[in-house]
């Protein structure tokens, strides 16, 4: 049995985590961290150094200011992270390079094995469709903070790694009063409602236009991810690994 500290407990990914968890006879909960200690079905503490229990792997959905305190206290207990956060700031991000060199982190801007089945096939399209125009449309629900999504993102740099020549990234086109250049890559954010994660990467080209598309129906799909980043971490020698590590190993 795996033994989990959920980081960021209390919030809505918390959650999702620990129901998804009590589910799954390979996972336990042994303690929460959240701001809010509100007690769950486990202890929860405001701080991991706090935590008394012992855990084989911490999962992490919380706040990107969150990151840098956590990945040194893991550092120090030698316990594996899992790092579902985004919006991580260069400095934050060193953090977590740094605290890599002792522990084992999984990092991705989206759990959803089906977003990174995307991005596989946006690389092989943005390959083949030479010369046409990319736009990235991302949708989330209106409590999101950071945009654009940190998942644009992740689309937008894999793009990046296999065009000959990097485009450069245009967030909206609000006060823009000049014709699209070729070498861009346009980001649109959408706020709004519920939306639970939407993102849409259109290829537009003379008289075609492609698009891909993908739709999180629940927030299950990134608590599924998360716990299957928790198990492949365990064993893994200290280093920085993403969902392609994980869709490798199968």
């Amino acid at each position: 049995m795996i033994r989990l500290i959920i980081h960021g407990c209390n919030g809505k990914m918390g959650k999702v985590v620990a129901k998804l968890a009590k589910e799954n006879p390979e996972f336990e909960v042994v303690a929460g961290v959240d701001k809010n200690t509100s007690p769950l079905d486990f202890p929860v503490y405001s701080d991991l150094k706090e935590v008394k229990e012992e855990a084989d792997v911490v999962i992490d959905f919380s706040y990107h200011e969150a990151i840098p305190n956590l990945v040194k206290e893991a550092a120090k207990r030698k316990i594996p992270v899992v790092i579902a956060t985004t919006g991580l700031s260069e400095e934050e991000l060193k953090a977590v390079e740094e605290a890599s060199k002792e522990i084992p982190i999984f990092r991705s801007a989206n759990m959803s094995l089906g977003i990174n089945v995307l991005i596989s096939l946006v690389k092989e399209a943005a390959k083949v469709l030479e010369g046409f125009d990319i736009e990235i449309v991302e949708k989330h629900h209106n409590m999101k903070k950071d945009a654009p999504s940190g998942t644009a993102l992740m689309i937008a740099d894999a793009i990046n790694q296999v065009l000959p020549e990097k485009r450069e990234y245009v967030y909206g086109r609000y006060t823009k009063t000049e014709q699209r250049k070729p070498n861009e890559i346009g980001i649109h954010a959408v706020r709004g409602g519920t939306i639970v994660g939407e993102h849409d990467v259109i290829f537009a080209g003379p008289n075609e236009v492609i698009t891909i598309s993908h739709s999180a129906q629940s927030r299950e799909v990134f608590g599924y991810g998360a716990l299957k980043a928790a198990k492949f971490l365990i064993g893994q020698k200290p280093g920085l690994y993403t969902m392609e590590d994980l869709v490798k190993k199968g």
